[in-house]
């Protein structure tokens, strides 16, 4: 192929692509943000600090810090397990965990709705328990904690399996216990890695909606999150108020999206060799 060929070919993919980002990702964030403050700053500022929109973000936040910790508690056990044994139904753990990027999130809120709802099959335990997951705060993060499920084992689990095991194994031999190996040794070499997964699991946790919306009940106030929040103003016609809403949810998405740039960088830069000096810690 001739060199001007070659750069023609390439300058034309370059702008295909630049242009196809512009139509369906900038160009859509620009609109939110021009309807949003289409009746002025003052409008703007009454749309996001309405009661059932401040409830609603802070519902968001509150799912989120709750469900966003205990998938890294989870992942991080998982992708050990993993990445360090072998056993029995090894795939199948896999594939189980893989199983909310295969399953509708419309299904998986009805399924919830049919193990936990008034004719669930968990209902005589939570009746006797006097526990309301469906319509209620336990439910939604339920939900997310299922959609978001694998983001933290798939992020660390091939990062762990490039690493190796004689590191701990040394460690170990040198009498070092359990809690000291994982805290002076695996945590800190999967720690990019892991922040890259929390930071995916949050952005995906925010921004649910097909899940929640099943499993919620849109009760205003108390089971909508911002997604739902933006699809009733936008049903009531509340133009205005939907895309601030949005535009909420959009900051969040940027501020995710700097993070996740941060610590690309960072993974990157990194390298995967050991310090010297963690095994001698590990003791």
């Amino acid at each position: 192929m001739k060199p001007k060929e070659s750069l023609l070919i390439k300058w034309s993919l370059v702008i295909s692509v630049y242009l196809f980002c512009f139509l369906l990702l900038v160009l859509p964030l620009i609109n939110v943000f021009m309807e949003a403050f289409a009746d002025g700053l003052l409008a703007y500022w009454n749309a996001i600090s309405q009661d059932h929109t401040l409830s609603a973000f802070l519902l968001t936040l509150k799912v989120a810090l709750i469900a966003v910790p205990l998938n890294t508690i989870i992942g991080i056990l998982a992708a050990f397990l993993l990445s360090r044994f072998i056993f029995p139904g090894k795939n199948i753990l896999l594939t189980l965990i893989e199983s909310p990027f295969a399953v509708s999130p419309v299904i998986a809120g009805l399924i919830f709705v049919l193990i936990f709802g008034r004719e669930g099959w968990m209902r005589p335990v939570l009746n006797f328990l006097d526990w309301e997951i469906i319509f209620n705060t336990p439910g939604l993060v339920i939900a997310t904690i299922f959609i978001t499920f694998p983001f933290v084992t798939k992020e660390l689990l091939p990062l762990m399996q490039s690493q190796g095991n004689e590191e701990e194994e040394a460690a170990i031999l040198l009498n070092a216990s359990f809690f000291k190996v994982f805290t002076k040794i695996i945590i800190p070499n999967i720690k990019w890695g892991l922040l890259y997964g929390i930071v995916l699991c949050n952005a995906r946790a925010m921004g649910e909606f097909g899940a929640v919306s099943v499993i919620s009940g849109h009760i205003r106030g108390k089971t909508n999150t911002l997604p739902l929040e933006v699809e009733i103003l936008y049903n009531e016609y509340n133009s205005v108020g939907a895309f601030a809403t949005a535009s909420l949810l959009v900051l969040l998405s940027i501020l995710t999206l700097i993070i996740k740039s941060i610590l690309e960088r960072k993974i990157n830069t990194s390298t995967l060799e050991p310090s010297p000096n963690l095994t001698q810690d590990a003791k």
